[in-house]
């Protein structure tokens, strides 16, 4: 297959990465990008990063978007990130009940069809821990999306599938809503069938 191929068919995925300062979304992220593992960060800004990979055999562009609340109180600017995002990965700390508390609060303006994919990180921590497992499946519940407990700081493979899961879903979401588009103009433009008063009105 050419490069010029390749590039039809490549998909591009926007994914907002959504927590509370200090929960590990660029530890995460970069972990996805380089399979390493960055423990310290500057908090000051919003990070873009972009990253080309196969999925199912397919090239996919990412562009990721690693949001940077001043505080816990600074919650998101849903219209912005709604209209920017295609998937959006909310991300708490298993050791930190206000970063918990941080989701519920936010996930009120993001409930949308938007995919929405839901991390709780630093599970190596565990003797640390202040959230429970149930109280995030029962979040992911409401939030009608999938759940999964992680340490960016151990886990390689289980942090890549929670990107491409979620990038599938997108993806899915993507085909389902140009369906949707095409039925809907398919059914606006129906042909237009000369009946019998067509015809009795040229003999007249």
């Amino acid at each position: 297959m050419t490069t010029r191929g390749i590039r039809r068919k490549r998909c591009d995925v926007k994914i907002a990465v959504v927590g509370a300062p200090g929960v590990g979304k660029s530890a995460l992220t970069v972990r996805f990008l380089t399979k390493r593992y960055i423990g310290e960060y500057d908090h000051n800004t919003e990070n873009k990063y972009k990253h080309e990979s196969l999925l199912d055999g397919e090239p996919v562009h990412f562009e990721i978007l690693d949001t940077c609340p001043k505080d816990e109180h600074e919650l998101p600017n849903a219209n912005e990130l709604l209209q920017w995002a295609d998937g959006i990965l909310l991300v708490y700390s298993i050791t930190d009940r206000q970063s918990f508390n941080y989701i519920r609060k936010a996930r009120t303006d993001l409930t949308t069809e938007t995919p929405v994919f839901l991390v709780a990180n630093k599970v190596d921590m565990v003797h640390l821990r202040q959230v429970s497992t149930d109280e995030g499946e029962i979040l992911a519940k409401d939030l009608e999306c999938r759940f999964t407990e992680v340490s960016a700081a151990e886990h390689v493979i289980q942090v890549a599938e929670i990107f491409y899961d979620l990038c599938k879903e997108i993806l899915a979401s993507k085909r389902k809503s140009k369906q949707s588009l095409l039925e809907r103009m398919l059914g606006s433009s129906r042909p237009y069938n000369r009946g019998k008063s067509d015809s009795a009105l040229q003999k007249d």
